[in-house]
């Protein structure tokens, strides 16, 4: 019987109790037990299990669960080959997200109450341990000492003679609301601040009874802000660890076989939308972001068809956040260099604070601990950091199309959209979609945005104005027989009456470009054109249809072939 699959499962011991399935990690505890340094900082993207591998390590390492250990993690790697500090810890865990950042006052209490709620837990299950725990909590009930809380765990341990394991997740998640209050987040991060006096107290339960610290996020930026714990080492980009968390290719096709997903119901490719994470160079496999795919999965399940909903709809929130981050015109440059490239050369920075944002390499760093950008290799000696995948690919199209209606404050009509790309998939004009096109995205823009205008700027509007409409799933840079299409529409797996496909090539010349000039470009897209027609996907086919077009200044259609 197939198994569960553990789409939005972050409770270890109730995932594998309940029979769902579990991609075994458990192999990378034994290799955290054994380095040196017992601080270790590990930061990830959101929505690659993260919290679940937290549980692994709070589940394993819990002197009140060692009765547990065969039935949890028998079948598993670490249970066949337990560590010796099994079940030799209490462990204090703190979460760190959906704090109250609307001022800097309830920023503060929020934070006190959920450290002192955090200890009163850990209390609670240690209470055949700890002496005296009613009386305990009663005190920290009186005196509300917040992250003063700390010291009562500090000294019912070492009564008890037993060693904590402190596990923090979501170190940093409050720092990007905190980020728009401004000298809130310095004057509480920086010295004097709650979340500094936090990290100090951590610091200071090292020289008795805290052996052991493991600490999550999404960003380093708060890593020298917290300077009052510094004794942690960084793992995030050691290649040891580049599949801690994610999917490997051949974890995804376990998954797929234990769980009982049809691939026959799978018309995209997984690799392409999902994969392509590195997160050092010299990692052995690129991994899948583990939420993309069960998201992909769990619908499959649930419908047993495929899905209409090939992107997570939970990149919303990280569209949100690259809008925020793309507010200075440094920034905004460095993201439509990314898009029309798919990429940027830049190495990254492991430690950066808020100040320097606007350093573009510190700000192409933050875009590569947020998901956004991976390594793709070594080019000239450079380091190549590249859009990792369909998925997020898409992200940075609707930041686009954003920007540009931002220029003019008017909003684009979806409906409009949609009615003159159906006309191109059903009856095969493209006219109405491009006299769109022309006017609610070229002609909005400035002269002063034409003097670097060309041609990939205009292949990003159009992917991007494509992909929103849902008729069609628009590949960029497409590798056929011979080349690479500027733009290929493919007809989205839900929609399989759609009855044209197209292949765009796509050029562009400047305002006053002679008619030499735009005869020229009219050619050679001709040819590239005649190219494509060769590859095997499209031999034969009178349901693609291939289009020349040229653009000249902002938006005049100068060239538009059909073949």
């Amino acid at each position: 019987m197939p198994k569960k699959l553990p789409y939005g499962k972050s409770n270890f011991a109730d995932l594998i109790e309940s029979g769902y399935a579990y991609i075994d990690k458990t192999r990378f505890v034994e290799l955290l037990e054994n380095e040196n340094n017992t601080y270790q900082f590990f930061i990830r993207p959101r929505r690659f299990g993260k919290s679940l591998f937290l549980s692994v390590l709070e589940n394993y390492y819990d002197l009140s669960r060692r009765d547990k250990f065969d039935a949890i993690f028998g079948n598993l790697y670490i249970g066949k080959n337990p560590t010796p500090e099994q079940g030799t810890y209490t462990v204090l865990r703190f979460d760190f997200s959906g704090l109250d950042t609307d001022s800097r006052e309830e920023f503060k209490h929020s934070f006190s109450i959920r450290v002192q709620e955090s200890v009163n837990v850990f209390f609670d299950r240690y209470k055949g341990i700890f002496a005296n725990v009613s009386e305990q909590l009663q005190s920290m009930r009186e005196q509300k000492p917040g992250i003063g809380a700390l010291d009562f765990a500090y000294r019912a341990a070492a009564d008890a003679n037993v060693p904590i394991f402190i596990i923090i997740d979501e170190y940093d998640h409050f720092a990007n609301n905190l980020i728009a209050l401004g000298g809130t987040y310095i004057k509480e991060v920086r010295a004097g601040g709650i979340v500094r006096a936090f990290y100090e107290s951590l610091k200071k339960g090292t020289s008795s009874v805290v052996k052991r610290i493991f600490i999550t996020g999404i960003t380093p930026m708060m890593i020298n802000l917290t300077s009052g714990f510094n004794m942690s080492t960084d793992y995030s980009l050691d290649a040891m660890y580049n599949e801690m968390f994610g999917f490997t290719s051949e974890e995804v096709e376990w998954l797929m076989q234990e769980t009982g997903v049809d691939r026959n119901l799978i018309k995209v490719d997984m690799e392409s939308y999902y994969n392509g994470y590195m997160f050092n160079n010299k990692g052995k496999n690129k991994v899948y972001n583990s939420q993309m795919i069960l998201f992909l999965f769990n619908q499959i399940s649930r419908s047993g068809e495929q899905p209409e909903h090939i992107v997570d709809t939970n990149l919303k929130t990280d569209y949100a956040r690259l809008r925020r981050l793309a507010e200075n015109k440094n920034n905004r440059e460095i993201l439509f260099n990314i898009v029309k490239d798919g990429g940027v050369f830049g190495n990254i920075v492991e430690k950066f604070s808020l100040d320097e944002l606007s350093n573009e390499n510190y700000f192409v760093s933050l875009l590569f601990y947020l998901g956004m950008l991976t390594n793709g290799g070594v080019k000239r000696g450079i380091n190549w950091l590249k859009i990792p995948n369909y998925s997020i690919k898409t992200l940075y199209w609707s930041y686009a199309v954003a920007h540009v209606q931002d220029l003019d404050n008017t909003a684009m009509s979806t409906r409009k959209l949609s009615d003159v790309i159906s006309q191109m998939a059903y009856d095969g004009d493209i006219k109405p979609y491009l006299d769109f096109f022309t006017e609610n995205f070229l002609k909005r823009l400035s002269n002063r945005d034409l003097i670097n205008f060309d041609e990939k700027y205009i292949k990003v509007m159009l992917l991007s104005t494509l992909f929103m409409s849902s008729f069609y799933l628009p590949v960029s840079e497409d590798e056929v027989t011979e080349g690479y299409t500027d733009i290929y529409l493919q007809r989205h797996p839900v929609k399989p009456d759609i009855k044209y496909e197209y292949v765009f090539e796509v050029k562009y010349v400047k305002t006053d470009a002679a008619a030499a000039e735009v005869e020229a470009k009219s050619a050679e897209a001709r040819a590239q054109i005649e190219k494509y027609k060769k590859d095997t996907r499209f031999v034969n086919r009178d349901d693609v249809k291939f289009v020349v077009i040229v653009f000249k200044g902002k938006g005049d259609i100068e060239a538009l072939e059909f073949f």
